[in-house]
């Protein structure tokens, strides 16, 4: 007979990665003014992203209490409704809006995602807090997307979740876990606790959006991220413990489980890199892998007009391109959806060809019903180009780069249009911010007369004092009248 000692029960050391996240969240302290006033515009930018996605019913639809009618006292209020819902609860709802429309925020790397998802719980906690009598500023909100952005796309740099099948909102989760746990005055011990319960909680967010014939994306994903993240927090606060070796423990570690035996790698540590570099949508409402590709075919439709000529003269169009949008956006066939449509470069292509303009509306089904649309999808190629893969990993590029080269029915070549860099990058950033204050007035301009949306616009370009204004008196700018 064998002896079998047991497993021991001793509770290992937590995971190096979990304690630099809470080490980070309770103890950076963030000192870049390029940070803060990048948040800035990201705030008001999200903001007005989550009210354009109001405007469409199938996003405002799921929105509201679970029970039809309910108050919370001192509860969360949604910009753009009349909700006031308890933090969990609100958070799924603004974290829904602001990404209803992928108009939101982007960072590209071996992994990619929408930082600005995560203030769906942050705005979420930091409102409710406030209306508790909670001392809270808008630059407590500030601070909390810019650490929230860093814990999301530092783990986004050099590990690929896709590429195991995991959708990037796992690290919306993770990080809004991490950023709220503080908020709510979780100890550093319970802030690990947290967040190593959001690295095995809701598995199910192990969706398939970018993968060809599965059905549409879940665009509420982020919300639900994002309420569970609120969820974890509250539930450790009252006492649930966490599991310090989620990541690294042999053969039930999220490593072992998950990501294929491997190790998370880090490019730099914890600052406030991603926020500095994070990437705008502001012309295009287009998945980000394709914007400069949308940018440079209205350029070939603007070409094609002074010939005289229009997208049915095209023969074909070549799109030269990175892997990544290979790998995620060039897709044939059918497009069920808004959220396939814009998620297939093709599409997204063809549409300023023909049109001359790519907005919203573009991807309803309405606009999808021209058979021009599909019958010029099906003469769109892409190709990768190596150099555009590599610059598109390079921390002092970054990259997003798309060539169209365009040939007629005629036998005639366009030049080909070259966009290394979208509007919304660092690099154009003094040409961007005036476009990104546009789009916001253009998303408010829905909603609020125009004496609102000029004290809106008033408080919010006031650095100084914005910073300072009270959280609920932020919110309150933006409830529904």
């Amino acid at each position: 007979m064998s002896v079998h000692h047991g497993e021991s029960a001793v509770r290992p050391e937590p995971d190096k990665v979990l304690k630099d996240i809470a080490d980070y969240v309770h103890n950076y302290k963030i000192t870049s003014d390029l940070a803060f006033e990048t948040a800035r515009l990201c705030l008001i930018d999200t903001i007005g992203c989550g009210l354009e996605g109001l405007r469409f019913p199938e996003c405002s639809k799921l929105l509201g209490p679970v029970v039809e009618g309910t108050i919370v006292p001192n509860g969360t209020k949604v910009p753009g409704t009349n909700y006031q819902l308890d933090p969990i609860r609100g958070a799924f709802n603004i974290g829904t809006t602001i990404r209803w429309l992928d108009f939101n925020d982007c960072f590209l790397a071996a992994e990619w995602g929408h930082p600005s998802d995560n203030l769906g719980a942050i705005l979420a906690v930091a409102d409710h807090l406030a209306r508790q009598g909670q001392p809270l500023t808008v630059r407590d909100i500030l601070e909390g997307m810019i650490k929230a952005h860093e814990i999301q796309g530092g783990l986004a740099l050099l590990n690929s979740f896709n590429r195991v099948g995991l959708d990037h909102v796992v690290l919306v989760k993770v990080a809004s876990t991490a950023v709220v746990s503080r908020m709510l005055g979780l100890s550093h011990s319970q802030t690990i606790d947290a967040v190593s319960q959001a690295w095995v909680d809701g598995q199910s967010l192990r969706t398939y959006r970018h993968a060809p014939n599965t059905g549409p994306r879940k665009s509420w994903a982020a919300g639900d991220a994002c309420s569970r993240a609120v969820n974890l927090a509250l539930l450790v606060k009252k006492g649930e413990l966490g599991l310090p070796s989620v990541l690294t423990a042999k053969t039930w570690g999220f490593y072992d489980v998950l990501f294929k035996g491997k190790p998370f790698e880090f490019q730099m540590p914890f600052g406030s890199y991603i926020m500095e570099n994070v990437l705008f949508k502001i012309s295009y409402p287009a998945e980000f892998h394709a914007q400069t590709a949308v940018e440079a075919a209205h350029t070939i439709h603007a070409q094609l007009k002074a010939m005289g000529k229009s997208s049915d003269d095209i023969k074909s169009v070549r799109i030269r391109t990175q892997e990544a949008a290979v790998r995620i956006i060039d897709k044939q066939g059918p497009l069920d959806n808004f959220a396939d449509r814009d998620h297939a470069i093709n599409y997204m292509v063809a549409y300023p060809l023909i049109f001359g303009e790519l907005t919203s509306t573009s991807y309803s089904d309405a606009s999808a019903a021209d058979p021009r649309i599909d019958a010029l999808r099906a003469k769109i190629f892409c190709v990768e180009d190596t150099a555009f893969s590599a610059d598109y990993h390079d921390p002092s590029k970054r990259s997003i780069g798309n060539a169209l080269l365009v040939e007629l029915n005629d036998g005639t070549k366009l030049d080909e249009v070259v966009v290394e860099y979208p509007v919304g990058h660092k690099r154009r950033r003094e040409e961007g911010t005036p476009l990104l204050v546009e789009k916001f007035k253009r998303h408010i301009g829905w909603h609020f007369d125009e004496a609102h949306q000029k004290k809106i616009l008033d408080t919010v370009s006031d650095a100084p004092s914005f910073f300072n204004l009270p959280v609920d008196k932020f919110t309150d700018l933006f409830v529904k009248p």
